[in-house]
C-alpha cells in the first residue's frame, strides 16, 4: 500500500515559496547530487498537488529541468481543485474531493510514495489523518516572507518521529 508523504525544500526560516509563490530563490540551491531526493524520486508512484502548486511558479520554467523533481518525474499527477481546466493536460487527473484524490493517487502509486506537493494540500491531508510521513530539505537562505511549509491556525502540535536510518529531516506522523 502506498505511503502519503509531504516533501518540500524550505528556507531556514520555514518558507517553501517566497511572496506570491515565487520559487526563483530555489534555483541556486538545486545544484549537485542529493542521494535522499534521488532515492525518493525512484520510489514516487504518484504526485498529489493543489491547484496553486500545480499551476504555480517553477524555478526551472523554460528549461529541460521544468517540472517536479527537476523534470525527472514522469508518472501520474493528481491535482486537488474545485476549478479543473476544460482541457486537462495529458497524464494529469483533476479531483475535487480530498479523500478521492488521495485514494486515486494511492492506487496509482502502488507500493510507492504519493508525494504531496504544496503546503495547503499537505495540511488538509494531515487534518484528515491521511498523511503518513514528512520529508523536509532545507536551503541555506532566509526568505523572511512567503508560503510557510506548514500553517495551522491555532497552532495545534503535530508529533513526528524520526525515520530510522535517515539523515535528512524525514519523519513519520505519530497518530495518538
Amino acid at each position: 500500500m502506498a505511503t502519503v508523504l509531504y516533501s518540500a525544500t524550505a528556507s531556514l526560516d520555514g518558507f517553501i515559496a517566497g511572496p506570491g509563490g515565487d520559487m526563483s530563490w530555489l534555483t541556486e540551491h538545486l545544484a549537485g547530487p542529493n542521494p535522499t531526493a534521488e532515492r525518493l524520486l525512484a520510489n514516487v508512484g504518484a504526485i498529489l498537488a493543489g491547484n496553486t502548486t500545480f499551476g504555480g511558479d517553477d524555478p526551472n520554467r523554460g528549461t529541460d529541468k521544468e517540472g517536479a523533481f527537476g523534470g525527472q518525474y514522469h508518472g501520474p499527477v493528481f491535482v486537488l481543485t474545485h476549478r479543473p481546466p476544460a482541457e486537462p493536460p495529458a497524464g494529469v487527473t483533476f479531483v475535487d474531493d480530498l479523500h478521492d484524490a488521495v485514494a486515486q493517487a494511492k492506487e496509482a502509486a502502488g507500493a510507492g510514495y504519493v508525494n504531496v506537493l504544496g503546503a495547503n494540500v499537505a495540511a488538509q491531508c494531515l487534518d484528515a489523518g491521511l498523511l503518513d510521513e514528512v520529508l523536509m530539505f532545507f536551503a541555506p537562505v532566509l526568505l523572511g516572507d512567503g508560503v510557510p511549509m506548514f500553517h495551522r491556525p491555532g497552532g495545534t502540535n503535530v508529533r513526528l518521529a524520526r525515520m530510522p536510518g535517515e539523515t535528512e529531516h524525514w519523519y513519520r506522523v505519530v497518530r495518538d
